[in-house]
């Protein structure tokens, strides 16, 4: 693939809305909060300059809104907050995806509940796979753990809404959203996508697109709930993205995704050194969330551990995927605190020797 810049130090937060602008994005509607504001900063910048439209809107509410406006006549549209940020726009998220609406939504991560601190936090998990909002409907989620990575999931994440006419999330945090490290834009192609039904006018039609997510009977609303599922299933087949390392003859399994994996990798190289069988599987998609992969790689091994910035709720996704077949144990922190990897590597030296009966 050309490079489209020579390698470059951005923060997080700039890499993404420089990778939205590389991605085609043309449109962005946000509000600032801490610790994602430089992404809005970076457009308000940026989209001037490249023909495009940036507008800070009076709410959160408000910003969702405009996407929902800007996605629903065929636009590349993105919105970015931080978690109580994200919770005001859960309405219009489940709206987006009712309407089968192609749009990106950021968010870096802080800790919580309510407005709670600026560091760093995984706790929006359940929110981001679990739905958010009312209704049967899933946003796909991908969770990057470098600005590298942010950068080529926010060009992967457009093609994925266009593919499927489906929100995207990427759900970062306050520690990579503030993180400098060097990036290089690849040429990824666009996906380029059939937008006849987007709300851009009559032109040849005989009448004119609308988008509803209102159906009175009960049988009509049945059947896009229908729809939805089906397409729902056919993105859990083949939009499903880990990565595994040192897990060829694991005896304990680590899962941790984002900035949690990269303490993680250090703890298991460390556990490597003192001789002990670890490896680490690294979710990439937490919706859909790879479960035959991780069941698959659990098989052979005696537990797991799971490491979040939170107080466990990736645990129910590893759980199911394994069907409780091995132990599963958690290590966590919450509020804005950090592990260091040698408190994972505590926590699986303890592990090992539970399970040796010492």
């Amino acid at each position: 693939m050309e490079h489209l810049l020579e390698k470059q130090l951005m923060k997080g937060n700039e890499a993404i809305g420089e990778a939205a602008v590389i991605a085609g994005c043309r449109y962005y509607f946000g509000y600032p909060i801490t610790p994602q504001s430089e992404l809005i900063e970076y457009m308000a910048r940026r989209l001037p300059a490249v023909g495009g439209t940036f507008l800070q809107a009076e709410s959160e509410i408000a910003a969702i809104n405009m996407v929902y406006g800007a996605a629903g006549a065929g636009a590349r549209v993105m919105t970015s907050s931080s978690s109580p940020g994200v919770s005001l726009k859960q309405e219009g998220i489940s709206y987006i995806a009712a309407g089968e609406l192609p749009c990106v939504i950021v968010n870096i991560m802080r800790g919580g509940p309510g407005l709670g601190g600026i560091q760093p936090g995984q706790a929006d998990y359940f929110q981001a796979t679990k739905g958010g909002g009312h209704g049967d409907y899933h946003c796909i989620v991908v969770a990057p753990s470098s600005v590298q990575e942010m950068t080529d999931l926010t060009i992967h994440a457009f093609n994925l809404a266009d593919q499927y006419r489906n929100p995207v999330m990427i759900l970062g945090d306050g520690a990579l959203g503030q993180m400098i490290e060097p990036v290089t834009f690849l040429d990824i192609p666009q996906f380029t996508a059939d937008k006849s039904w987007a709300t851009t006018g009559m032109g040849e039609r005989n009448k004119p697109n609308s988008i509803n997510t209102l159906y009175l009977e009960p049988e009509t609303l049945e059947q896009v709930n229908t729809k939805l599922q089906h397409k729902y299933q056919v993105i859990e087949q083949q939009e499903v993205r880990w990565e595994t390392s040192y897990t060829d003859d694991a005896d304990l399994i680590l899962v941790a995704y984002g900035i949690t994996s990269r303490i993680a990798t250090s703890a298991v190289e460390m556990a490597r050194a003192a001789g002990h069988k670890v490896g680490l599987f690294r979710p990439i998609t937490l919706w859909p969330f790879p479960k035959q992969a991780l069941a698959d790689i659990v098989a052979k091994a005696s537990a797991v551990l799971t490491v979040e910035l939170s107080a466990g709720q990736m645990v129910e996704d590893v759980n199911l995927a394994i069907k409780c077949s091995k132990p599963v144990y958690f290590h966590g922190r919450t509020g804005g605190m950090m592990m260091s990897s040698r408190d994972i590597y505590e926590k699986i030296v303890d592990i090992l020797v539970a399970g040796r009966g010492e």
